[in-house]
């Protein structure tokens, strides 16, 4: 895990329990596991949207699609469209 030993995370965890106490403990632990949850549920959600939409999406006109949604565009539009196509 990380490349740390059973010692290196002792340590850690007792430095751990030193600065927050051992009842705030669970609390930070709850929060911690929430947070990793939300995480996998909002990267498993990105990743169906992205699975769904390279399934949906047509092939065949999807140049065309694009070529008429840009020309509907305003100029201030345009103009942020392409200073994102160029930051690198």
């Amino acid at each position: 895990m990380f490349g740390l030993g059973g010692q290196e995370l002792i340590v850690i965890l007792i430095i751990i329990l030193l600065l927050f106490g051992a009842k705030k403990l669970p609390e930070l632990a709850k929060g911690l596991g929430k947070g990793m949850n939300e995480f996998k549920k909002a990267q498993s959600g990105l990743e169906e949207e992205i699975n769904k939409a390279a399934v949906d999406s047509p092939k065949d006109n999807s140049n065309d699609d694009l070529n008429a949604k840009i020309k509907d565009m305003s100029d201030e539009e345009k103009a942020k469209l392409s200073e994102m196509l160029n930051k690198k």
